[in-house]
């Protein structure tokens, strides 16, 4: 079924996960992916991921992008605050970029990337689904993984662990430790259809509850509406007209009446980041290294820069894998996502703290500042380009 020693052992095989398997593929590196679910082929999730521009240059430097066969490119994004003056309009030129980003499905995303993947596991990389597991242990010089699969207890040893899998394991990881903020809020996620129709433009609009977006999906809309925590659950019951009645209200009149909506599903919101993501012969990436807030799509976009750089540091060991996993490479990994990672993590937290509340005075300045950002040319190509690359931006 598999070797008993890898040189790099992925524990969660979510996109991210497996987008660093598949980065992998050409280094000097043997692989296992680890994935606790069942093949994507079994798995829906209706979830929109909005990709940044950034994301799609890596994906298609995979050779995931040309698989996806549900992508709306999002040509511009309209920010504003509901019951304040100030919006702001930006637009590829702003970021010096042909495309915004584009906005795809979960499932897709996920069923594409296990095709890449599928066609690679004949190398140097091995792929279990179902493997659920149990304990991790590390010394000096080796990580070991302990997984139930099939009803057999396994033991695999490998020079470095990666914990993709959201942060299910680090209780069994001494120095790994979380920071949260619970934001009392829920997303609320659902396809939607406006009365007025629109290709490609983006919306997030600020409200004191917090913000929604509704990101294009071909000539519809992809919803992430956040809500109170109290109240999360009432929405989702709601029959299909309170809640476009309901979501109208808090919207506004820019699309019209919301004539449809499709099945309803939410999740609660918090950050949570561990300020240190490296441990011995261990590093977490991804919503294992930092879990945001939804706002401007920051999350999955900072996670797959995460599974991205972290190859391109295994294959700058040029070929000598006893260097894998030491800690002198993680470190260096660990310096260089630092500025990516915590300043995706105070932008959404900011964008949060600022434009989530009912206080007059915060609420008139947040509508100057997105005035300000909409009438200088420099500040919009700055945010836009965060936003898009990241750090490198």
């Amino acid at each position: 079924m598999t070797n008993d020693h890898y040189d790099i052992v992925i524990i969660g095989g979510g996109p991210v996960g497996m987008a660093l398997a598949i980065a992998l593929h050409n280094a000097d590196a043997s692989v296992l992916l680890l994935e606790a679910r069942g093949i994507p082929e079994e798995i829906g999730d209706p979830r929109p991921l909005a990709l940044s521009y950034g994301s799609q240059l890596i994906l298609r430097r995979l050779r995931v992008w040309d698989r996806l066969t549900q992508k709306t490119p999002i040509t511009s994004i309209h920010i504003s605050n509901r019951s304040s003056f100030g919006q702001t309009l930006i637009t590829p030129e702003d970021a010096n970029v042909p495309v915004l980003g584009y906005v795809v499905s979960y499932f897709d995303l996920y069923r594409s990337m296990y095709q890449e993947l599928s066609e690679r596991t004949t190398d140097n990389i091995d792929y279990i689904a179902g493997a659920t597991v149990t304990q991790l242990e590390t010394s000096d010089h080796l990580g070991t993984v302990y997984f139930d699969y099939q009803g057999k207890k396994v033991k695999v040893d490998a020079q470095m662990l990666v914990l993709a899998d959201g942060g299910k394991l680090t209780q069994f990881i001494p120095g790994i430790v979380y920071k949260t903020r619970d934001y009392q809020q829920w997303a609320v996620i659902a396809n939607i259809k406006a009365e007025k129709k629109q290709v490609g433009v983006a919306y997030e609009r600020f409200t004191p509850d917090g913000p929604i977006a509704l990101l294009p999906n071909k000539e519809d809309f992809a919803l992430v509406w956040t809500v109170p925590s109290s109240i999360a659950k009432e929405i989702c019951e709601l029959d299909d007209v309170a809640f476009l009645k309901r979501l109208h209200h808090h919207f506004g009149d820019r699309l019209g009446q919301f004539v449809a909506a499709g099945e309803r599903s939410a999740f609660p919101l918090m950050l949570k980041y561990a300020p240190s993501i490296i441990a011995q012969r261990i590093v977490l990436i991804g919503n294992a290294a930092q879990t945001l807030h939804p706002v401007a799509g920051q999350g999955f976009n900072l996670g797959l820069r995460d599974a991205y750089e972290l190859s391109r540091e295994v294959s700058s060991m040029h070929n000598t894998v006893s260097k894998i996993g030491t800690s002198t490479m993680l470190t260096k990994y660990s310096e260089k996502r630092k500025i990516d990672s915590y300043g995706g993590m105070i932008f959404t937290d900011t964008l949060i703290k600022l434009f989530s509340n009912e206080h007059a005075l915060l609420k008139s300045a947040c509508g100057f500042g997105l005035s300000t950002l909409d009438c200088v040319s420099p500040l919009k190509r700055l945010v836009s380009r965060r936003m898009i690359f990241g750090a490198r931006g």
